[in-house]
């Protein structure tokens, strides 16, 4: 079901707070991270940009692919292989002093007010439902519905690891995603190992797990859906600012809580990990 929530795209390759226009959940929050985390960004010596062309993300994987940096894109963030659009999908890059693209990160958002995970998994995951096979066994897949985020194509050249963006990335993600569409449910699926390393909890911000999946025809072995309640979401950002981005110790975030309650929010990030746990504007709430 290639259904698109209605939602507005902003100009390609912007700068990310200059593409932040936050429609949904707690502005003041969600504003105010992003802020910060471009800042942390930029003292990790990055700029973040907002894009859209997917284009260009296959013609970056494919050239680190040949360079030994990276793993090929899986289909969803393929635009040869799916439905991919500026209206359901968008993608960061971290680009250094000399506008090299040294990082990226990418997001799908499905609209499935009819169906569910445990339906589109196949669909998803390749890029189109042909006769792929998919064996779910986790039950929340068949609660996860309605307006989905689910993320993935992360990679950090390897010269520009060990600088937390592991953990930074994803989270912007988030807050970006749940700033333009009502997100129920952000999404995972991690390999076993990485959640019983704790390394999906404490890069992605994810507190619940949800076993198995496998697809037999990919080399993944079991998988896991990891995913959260979109409230966590906000708290776990809330935590995150006033924890770990430098320069947003001294804010108060009473008002993290203090949103009216949304329905529940997952992410998805389906990649090899490093050593690193690298993981393959206005304000306006009208």
């Amino acid at each position: 079901m290639n259904l698109i929530y209605p939602n507005i795209v902003p100009e390609n390759n912007l700068r990310l707070p200059d593409a932040l226009t936050v429609r949904h959940g707690p502005a003041r929050l969600l504003g105010r991270f992003i802020l910060e985390a471009d800042k942390a960004a930029r003292a990790a010596g990055l700029r973040l940009r907002l894009r859209h062309d997917f284009d260009e993300l296959h013609r970056i994987n494919q050239q680190e692919v040949k360079s030994g940096n990276w793993y090929p894109l899986i289909n969803m963030f393929n635009p040869a292989c799916g439905d991919i659009a500026p209206e359901n999908a968008f993608w960061l890059s971290g680009e250094n002093e000399l506008g090299e693209i040294v990082t990226t990160f990418a997001t799908r958002i499905y609209y499935w007010p009819d169906t569910t995970l445990e339906d589109e998994a196949v669909a998803m995951l390749y890029g189109r439902d042909e006769g792929q096979r998919c064996i779910i066994t986790a039950d929340a897949a068949k609660l996860i519905s309605g307006v989905v985020m689910s993320s993935g194509a992360a990679w950090v050249r390897p010269d520009y690891r060990r600088r937390g963006l592991s953990q930074l990335l994803p989270r912007i993600a988030k807050a970006y995603a749940v700033s333009r569409w009502p997100i129920d449910w952000t999404f995972g699926f991690v390999t076993r190992v990485l959640v019983e390393k704790g390394v999906a909890s404490s890069s992605y911000g994810t507190g619940h797990y949800s076993y198995s999946v496998w697809f037999p025809d990919l080399p993944f072995g079991e998988l896991v859906v990891a995913y959260t309640e979109v409230q966590e979401v906000y708290d776990d950002l809330a935590k995150y600012l006033t924890t770990d981005l430098s320069g947003s110790r001294d804010w108060k975030l009473a008002s993290a809580s203090a949103s009216a309650a949304v329905p529940s929010g997952i992410a998805q990030e389906l990649t090899k990990i490093s050593s690193d746990g690298v993981f393959h504007g206005s304000i306006n709430r009208s």
